[in-house]
């Protein structure tokens, strides 16, 4: 039976933390930061955790594993 891959994409976005939540980066934090006010910017800094609806979506798509 084959084993199930890791989905690249989902590996470089998302990352389990231990108590099993997903974390990631929010979007529109890349560019283009100037149109932007500071108060957003300053919202958009660290990491975010995952509504729960897409955390078994995401934990499935990562096979188990964590990076």
């Amino acid at each position: 039976m084959p084993k199930q891959k890791t989905h690249k994409g989902t590996k470089k976005r998302f990352r389990l933390s231990a108590s099993g939540k997903v974390k990631h980066r929010p979007a529109g934090t890349s560019h283009l930061a100037t149109r932007k006010d500071q108060k957003r910017i300053r919202k958009l800094r660290g990491t975010d955790t995952l509504a729960p609806g897409m955390i078994k979506r995401i934990t499935r798509a990562l096979a188990g594993n964590s990076y």
